[in-house]
């Protein structure tokens, strides 16, 4: 179940990140925000490898920009021609393999099914 939710949070982040530039803490208040409770809640020590691992991917970018807040710096992500290629590959089989596992499902019988599929 781990892998499966780490895989999905990967593709949810470059969803994010398609939406526009935008950098970690940001990416996380949206995440908790946003549902991610099913995914156990987003924290630093989980997003942050993701992001690196989609950076040296090359399906994300990152840039450098002044934070007003503290005078430091803040990290700033964009998704790559490569990132939305690969995020449009994801998003379809994503479809293809939430109809197909919605079949099964339909087929199993019982009240305690009827009840989990109204969950989601």
């Amino acid at each position: 179940m781990r892998q499966f939710k780490k895989g999905s949070l990967e593709m949810i982040l470059l969803c994010l990140i398609a939406q526009g530039e935008t950098y970690g803490y940001e990416l996380l208040t949206r995440l908790n925000s946003g549902g991610a409770s099913v995914l156990g809640y987003a924290r630093e020590g989980t997003v942050y490898p993701i992001l690196y691992r989609l950076q040296d991917a090359g399906l994300i970018r990152c840039r450098m920009a002044p934070s007003a807040a503290n005078g430091g710096a803040k990290k700033y992500y964009a998704l790559t021609e490569r990132g939305r290629e690969t995020l449009g590959e994801l998003i379809a089989f994503w479809r293809a393999y939430a109809r197909c596992v919605e079949d099964f499902i339909g087929e199993v019988p019982g009240e305690e099914t009827a009840a989990w599929k109204s969950s989601i």
